[in-house]
């Protein structure tokens, strides 16, 4: 690590620390009674657990490297996490030394001073940092090879954002392109004089996958000297539009659709929103609203009053999902063709207070116990019944996909009028399609959406419920 990273690395982790210890303090002694434990130890222990957790997750997320190439809301959605991460870590505190005080005030005054005083720190940080780099300094120098579609567009993107600091210093290629006459340096064949003539820090090579001899040759001629070789894909695009590099014991390996939904402390972080959320839902609603609704589904129709059927989860994994019951007990699951059969508009096997239960989504509540169980999350892919996902994995590209994270009580295709009978082919691929998009676009946020527009429909009456 050279001396600027270092200098670097240091200087933003202290910067971090101070920033969390002021906001910890005025948390604490400004709002008294927000952080109540019964023992001064696990106060100081909070504290602690606070800094660990940020400063780790922020260095597993690499926002303590040079992040030259990330812009700004890189930053702030990292913010955004290690405020919810670092301040779940205070609920594990409270819940492993079984402390009597629940900090509701300390969990919505203390992430949002953190998000107001880091995200402003790495503000002034990167202009500070950007000042220092237009004035000449701190910049890295980048020598593209290949100058075809990948290059340019390559070359279009670090000039397009002056705060890589990037200073370009031309293309090689055996083909003459369109660039200019200063930008070509020649064939490929010039990669060693431009290296002994030139300070060239990167290297990127853009030059087609097949071209596998002659890539092999220019990092061969790189490793001799201190430079950074980069390799831009060329297919793996037109393959798979998520991907990531990983290693496979010694040999780099591209792994298509890795989702981000599937890193490990993105799913620590929607676990504990699940937990949190399904756990407050129990006590301020479903512990008032259940001995209703199973009171009137009693008076209503005969049978009991959940409704439990096998679905598919996260790698097609069955489990039972449990309702309140809004259909006859008679009904029959299988149509005369063996088909699923789907609820419909008008539906007879619908009791009449089932239809205002579909129609409000509170039929849906009792599977806030599945999430508990950590079957299902709060938001995911809608899972489907097992008969109708053996129909629809043979017929729509790509279905069992959406099986690779945890199915939702609501999701994204729910929100935006794909739910109901899906007899149609085009109807189940329409859903398919919104619910990959959710899981290769996922964010914390966008489910905090999802949620939110799910309670607006509850609250207006989904047409498509029934």
């Amino acid at each position: 690590m050279s001396i600027y990273k270092q200098t670097y690395f240091f200087l933003r982790i202290t910067a971090d620390s101070i920033m969390l210890s002021v906001c910890f303090g005025l948390t604490y002694y400004m709002i008294p009674g927000s952080l109540v434990f019964k023992s001064e130890a696990n106060i100081y222990l909070s504290f602690f657990t606070i800094i660990f957790c940020w400063l780790f997750v922020s260095n597993k997320n690499g926002i303590y490297d040079e992040l030259r190439s990330q812009n700004f809301s890189y930053e702030l959605k990292a913010i955004i996490k290690n405020c919810i991460v670092s301040t779940l870590s205070v609920v594990f505190v409270i819940i492993l030394f079984n402390e009597n005080t629940f900090p509701l005030r300390f969990l919505i005054i203390y992430p949002s001073l953190a998000f107001l005083f880091l995200s402003s720190e790495k503000y002034l940080l990167r202009k500070l940092i950007n000042a220092v780099r237009l004035n000449g300094r701190n910049f890295k120098t980048m020598l593209i090879i290949g100058a075809g579609e990948a290059g340019i567009k390559f070359h279009t993107e670090i000039s397009l954002n002056p705060y890589f600091s990037y200073k370009f210093l031309g293309f090689l290629d055996d083909k003459r392109s369109t660039t200019s006459r200063k930008e070509y340096l020649g064939p490929i064949s010039n990669l060693e004089f431009v290296l002994e003539s030139e300070n060239v820090d990167n290297v990127m090579i853009a030059l087609p996958d097949n071209d596998y001899s002659i890539i092999r040759r220019i990092v061969k001629t790189c490793e001799r000297y201190p430079t950074r070789v980069l390799l831009l894909p060329d297919r793996i695009k037109n393959i798979s539009e998520t991907y990531s590099v990983t290693k496979s014991g010694t040999l780099p390996v591209i792994m298509t659709s890795e989702e981000r939904i599937s890193e490990l402390h993105w799913q620590l972080v929607k676990r504990g929103f699940d937990i949190v959320f399904a756990f407050f839902s129990f006590v301020l609603i479903f512990s008032w609203l259940f001995p209703i609704i199973a009171l009137i589904i009693k008076l209503d129709s005969k049978g009991p009053v959940f409704f439990k059927q096998e679905r598919w989860g996260q790698d097609n994994r069955n489990f039972i999902i449990y309702k309140f019951r809004s259909m006859i007990i008679t009904s029959n699951d299988l149509d005369d063709d063996g088909k699923y059969n789907q609820a419909s508009k008008n539906d007879q096997r619908i009791t009449r207070f089932g239809k205002f239960l579909r129609k409000s989504n509170l039929d849906e509540l009792p599977q806030f116990w599945n999430v508990l169980k950590g079957e299902i999350s709060i938001v995911g892919p809608r899972p489907h019944p097992t008969p109708l996902n053996i129909e629809s994995k043979l017929k729509v590209d790509k279905y069992t996909r959406r099986h690779r994270v945890k199915p939702g009580i609501t999701g994204w295709a729910q929100i935006n009028g794909l739910r109901g009978e899906t007899r149609k082919k085009s109807l189940m691929e329409n859903r398919v399609k919104y619910d990959l998009w959710y899981i290769d676009n996922w964010s914390f946020w966008l489910d905090i959406q999802i949620i939110i527009m799910t309670i607006w429909l509850m609250a207006k009456g989904d047409e498509n419920a029934y």
